[in-house]
């Protein structure tokens, strides 16, 4: 499937778009291709796009005052990638975003988003709908790391993306759990 395809499918999931629609879609979308250990966004930095991962892996990150880096996001094939507060707000990024390996992404700065949600109402649902995902996920994620211990954590991770398990080291797993890499292996046994 190509990347427009995907792109297709994904949003007819929610909504269904004509060809002429579909048209008007991809006119808002650049495609981007990026190498393994390229940064998409940099901390400090603007956060110009929203990318709609068509092949590959990134990590959203945010590196502490005491340089540990603290892993909020993966995204691979049909997942979306920003820094969401410096997209939406137009502000300098506090995240980084890298690519784990090479990828290809369909990618809507905000300007384009704001038009086409104007120009294509079914859109406008469309991006809501994947926001408030997003949110959902996002809760979940934070009272799983409020409340559950690192085995439920790590079962759960597995549970959610297991293609994600053997396409990461076990160091960015451990990260994203917020464990210690000794203690993801002796859960990995």
């Amino acid at each position: 499937m190509g990347i427009k395809d995907a792109l297709r499918k994904q949003i007819e999931a929610i909504v269904i778009l004509t060809d002429n629609e579909y048209d008007l879609v991809l006119r808002h979308f650049e495609a981007k291709n990026y190498k393994k250990h390229q940064y998409v966004v940099q901390a400090g930095s603007s956060a110009p796009y929203d990318h709609f991962v068509s092949k590959g892996l990134l990590k959203s990150s945010f590196t502490d005052e005491d340089g540990k880096e603290h892993i909020i996001q993966f995204a691979m094939e049909d997942w979306w990638i920003s820094d969401p507060q410096a997209y939406h707000n137009r502000l300098d990024a506090t995240l980084n975003i890298d690519c784990l390996e090479n990828t290809q992404a369909l990618a809507i700065s905000i300007d384009n988003r704001e038009k086409l949600c104007v120009e294509c109402q079914k859109m406008e649902y469309f991006f809501l709908k994947k926001t408030t995902a997003g949110y959902i996920a996002l809760q979940k994620r934070i009272l799983s790391l409020m409340s559950q211990n690192s085995e439920d954590r790590y079962r759960l991770f597995k549970e959610l993306y297991p293609d994600l398990v053997n396409r990461l080291p076990k160091k960015l797993i451990a990260s994203y759990l917020g464990i210690s890499r000794e203690t993801l292996s002796r859960l990995s046994i």
